[in-house]
């Protein structure tokens, strides 16, 4: 296929040759290929300097990634065949994982399918795409979805930031089914339902699944702090594992509201709730000189780009001051971050310095990383951003 060619300025194939998809438009070389005569979304060859060519791309001259890799062959790109081939191998990958159907089926570039994220909640499909060249095959996708699990329901959840980036119209659509308004959630053996409108992201985050089932190992009789708590996934397995006491804290009313529903859909009268920020809430319990065996904290990003890194390690480090102040003796820190910016050698080394500053002994007991739904490409650090560290800490050791 015959496709229009953008070109690289010299020496800035590397990061693709090393395994990376994205292509940025400082890279581009302008004088041979404007980035203006691309409409969004269009499919070209992309070709080094010195001509050779480096695989078809989705171009979105708009954008800062103007290019995304689809393909290493440049006469062939994203085909309704492609695109469902690439759904089937993802997943394949899911069903060898995971004994139900509650799971991440794609994850963008991780499986070949950049700007594309499929969650699976049993017999519901929620789809988000996030780049024009995506938004092009939405018909071919939710077709794709269909012939390939037969849900009840698709719905296309585009609202997400990265869509104005693209310069996309933000939307929530059923294209499938009857209307749902609640997402079922079953995670290590837990029940959840979850409000699709208002819901955060796709309406779960199943990244964390793996580092929530480890907690349960550390909840029997204890009593748990769940920050940040959304719709209580951490919190609410934990009082499932048997948890004395759990108190979810999150600044969302709506969010609270489905804490209680979510505990008396698991039969549990153990949990309670805290309304507000989330900072302000820790200081207060400080304050109030409060104490619980397993602190659990897992904010959004709070390094969200490069140039708030600075501010936001401040805010994680003040955040784990808080969280180890409210520990009692012997207890547990779960010190969770989805921040991309944010190394796990770094998290780990503002727990140390915290746990110093308050005069704390912390061992490092696990460091937990993204469930297997969220495969981490080698070549493309951005594909690996969730971390967690399980931390004991002592009031008195040496």
């Amino acid at each position: 296929m015959n496709f229009p060619v953008l070109y690289l300025r010299k020496g800035a194939e590397r990061r693709l040759r090393a395994g990376h998809l994205w292509v940025y438009s400082n890279e581009i070389d302008t004088r041979r290929s404007p980035l203006t005569g691309f409409e969004a979304g269009v499919q070209a060859e992309l070709k080094a300097s010195n001509d050779k060519s480096l695989g078809t791309v989705f171009v979105n001259p708009n954008a800062l990634i103007c290019g995304r890799l689809i393909s290493r062959d440049g006469n062939h790109g994203m085909t309704p065949k492609r695109l469902s081939q690439r759904l089937e191998a993802a997943l394949s990958l899911r069903d060898r994982l995971f004994d139900k159907p509650f799971y991440r089926w794609v994850f963008g570039d991780s499986d070949g399918l950049s700007g594309l994220v499929i969650d699976r909640f049993n017999d519901t499909v929620v789809v988000q795409i996030s780049t024009a060249g995506m938004e092009q095959l939405k018909d071919t996708i939710v077709r794709s979805v269909l012939r390939l699990v037969h849900p009840k329901a698709i719905i296309l959840k585009n609202d997400g930031k990265m869509r104005k980036v693209e310069g996309l119209d933000v939307y929530v659509e059923q294209a499938h089914g009857p209307q749902v308004s609640l997402l079922e959630v079953e995670e290590n053996g837990v029940r959840f339902e979850v409000p699709l409108e208002g819901g955060q992201k796709t309406g779960w985050f199943y990244d964390h699944r793996m580092n929530r089932q480890r907690l349960q190992s550390y909840a029997p009789g204890k009593r748990v702090l769940d920050v940040f708590s959304y719709v209580g996934g951490w919190g609410i397995q934990a009082a499932s594992a048997g948890a004395s006491q759990v108190t979810c804290v999150d600044s969302s009313s709506s969010a609270i509201d489905s804490v209680h529903h979510n505990a008396r859909l698991n039969g549990l009268e153990n949990v309670d709730t805290l309304e507000g920020d989330a900072f302000e809430a820790l200081k207060a319990l400080c304050d109030e000189k409060e104490k619980y065996d397993v602190v659990v904290l897992d904010p959004p990003a709070l390094i969200p780009r490069r140039r708030d890194q600075k501010a936001g390690e401040q805010a994680y480090a003040r955040l784990n001051q808080l969280g180890l102040r409210l520990l009692d003796r012997d207890g547990i820190l779960v010190s969770a971050s989805c921040s991309m910016h944010l190394s796990q050698d770094k998290l780990t080394d503002i727990i140390r310095s915290s746990g110093r500053k308050i005069d704390r002994f912390v061992q490092l007991l696990e460091q937990g990383h993204q469930a297997p739904d969220h495969p981490v490409i080698p070549g493309i650090p951005e594909t690996d951003y969730i971390k967690s560290c399980f931390v004991r800490s002592l009031t008195s050791f040496f």
